[in-house]
């Protein structure tokens, strides 16, 4: 048991590659945990089905650990409270849907997402926020048996408050009230059975005895359906705290489409942990100048959680360049340096799977660096004229570029063989030979239009690597366009 009776967790999805953010929020409830003498928790929340994977599962738990996080309990470790994975805690939800039917406290709802549709379109025209209007909120007992005795598929959705307001206090943005004809009436249980991220979220950390839910501020919206479900069901709400999102220089939300956000892509460029939990760290802490330098166990002594801030979190490239940078020099040993270096170079096979390709490619063993170099590179400093040399004019390969970055984010298992698959199919898609389209990825990929297999060589850098090549490269090209 806790010192404190304090208990937090990380649900992080495994739908994509492990988002900075959700090291942000990892860090503060570790930080939390560590402040009041209680337990961390790692819960895995893949009720999306169509989305969620093995393979990303895992780089969720290899990204935290790499970052240097440690959990009481989860989905790798086991504890007195599992299953950790929500897909195996499917069962569990059912008799809960069911007492809230009973209750009065939900409905079946029989629409269709065709008529949903239509519905969230007559919305919007009208200048409306898209809601359900409450159709099937009036259909009696006889009529529900009736049209699911026939097959009909059907959702469970929660019933909400037609007037007044549901008020809260939040950790961090204090009181808060908000209407309840602003919520919607949510589907909880879908029609495969699942539960929704609320529905599973409440009755999760209610089962796992979670005292304090700390979580970006996005899901601040989301507080008055999760606290009518706690009140449904008759149990003490959790301490809600809602973090400011990570935004970039110009203030706008972290996103991937702009720049970086994956831990697995900063590992892959040599940031070492200590100095991305430092970084991200710094958020949650009052420091003076000259302090900045601060391990795991500083951070969690200056932690303040009663005096964070509500402005948005920026995430500084150029800071972190900085602060990993001293971490390098002033924190490792010549020792610790050395071992770093091999660890890294070795990280996800990648300096072994060069080697294996390139033995056969070269006469010298000095031609390496030319051949491979680009695998452990942080920026090839792509130019235009790079590109100069390929047969295809600039406009076809900027289409060629922004038609493969976000086709490639489809793939589900990043392997060569599913890289090549899609590839290919990008080709047949655009109507062009396999070899045009793949000509400019290689200058993309390793700077040069000599290099390693394209298919082997995106597979050891890994989708972040990839994909921030293909903008910088996209950027390139769209310079050279633009000189026309």
């Amino acid at each position: 048991m806790t010192t404190s009776g304090v208990r937090v967790r990380i649900a992080p999805s495994p739908t994509g590659e492990p988002h900075v953010g959700t090291a942000y929020i990892a860090l503060f409830n570790y930080l939390f945990a560590k402040k009041h003498g209680g337990e961390f928790i790692l819960r895995i929340e893949d009720t999306d089905a169509t989305r969620s994977t093995p393979e990303f599962e895992t780089k969720v738990l290899d990204a935290l650990k790499w970052c240097g996080l440690e959990w009481k309990e989860g989905p790798d470790i086991g504890g007195p409270y599992g299953p950790y994975r929500q897909s195996d805690r499917k069962p569990m939800y059912q008799p809960y849907a069911e007492e809230l039917l009973d209750k009065g406290h939900a409905f079946r709802c029989f629409c269709t997402p065709a008529r949903l549709e239509q519905m969230r379109e007559a919305q919007r025209a009208a200048g409306k926020p898209p809601k359900y209007d409450g159709l099937c909120l009036s259909l009696t007992a006889e009529e529900v048996t009736s049209r699911m005795a026939a097959g009909e598929t059907t959702v469970i959705r929660m019933k909400i408050p037609t007037e007044g307001s549901c008020d809260f206090t939040d950790g961090v943005y204090g009181d808060v009230s908000i209407p309840w004809d602003s919520v919607d009436m949510q589907v909880l249980i879908k029609a495969d059975g699942m539960p929704t991220y609320h529905m599973a979220n409440v009755i999760d950390d209610h089962l796992m005895k979670i005292t304090h839910v700390a979580r970006g501020e996005e899901w601040l919206a989301s507080v008055p359906k999760h606290i009518l479900l706690y009140r449904y069901f008759g149990w003490d709400q959790p301490v809600f705290m809602h973090l400011s999102l990570m935004r970039n220089a110009d203030k706008s939300k972290l996103s991937k489409r702009k720049n970086p956000t994956s831990i697995s892509y900063y590992s892959a460029l040599g940031y070492i942990p200590e100095a991305l939990m430092n970084f991200l760290g710094l958020f949650f802490i009052q420091i003076a100048e000259g302090e900045e330098l601060l391990t795991m166990d500083e951070l969690s002594e200056k932690f303040d959680p009663e005096n964070l801030s509500k402005a948005g979190a920026i995430f500084d490239i150029q800071k972190l360049d900085w602060l990993n940078g001293r971490w390098i020099r002033e924190k490792l040993s010549e020792e610790e340096f050395q071992a770093r270096v091999l660890s890294w170079a070795m990280e996800n096979d990648r300096l072994k799977a060069g080697l294996r390709l390139s033995q056969t490619r070269i006469s010298k063993l000095g031609e390496l660096p030319d051949l491979a170099g680009f695998l452990l590179k942080s920026d090839l400093g792509l130019q235009p004229s790079d590109f100069a040399k390929i047969k295809s004019p600039p406009e076809e390969i900027l289409e060629i570029l922004n038609t493969v970055q976000p086709d490639l984010e489809k793939i589900l298992e990043w392997n060569v063989e599913t890289i090549e698959a899609e590839l290919r199919a990008i080709a047949d898609r655009m109507g062009k030979k396999l070899k045009v389209v793949v000509s400019p990825l290689f200058v993309a990929v390793s700077g040069s239009s000599r290099s390693l297999p394209l298919f082997d060589s995106m597979a050891i850098l890994g989708r972040s690597v990839v994909r921030q090549r293909l903008k910088l490269a996209a950027q390139a090209v769209a310079a050279l366009v633009g000189s026309k």
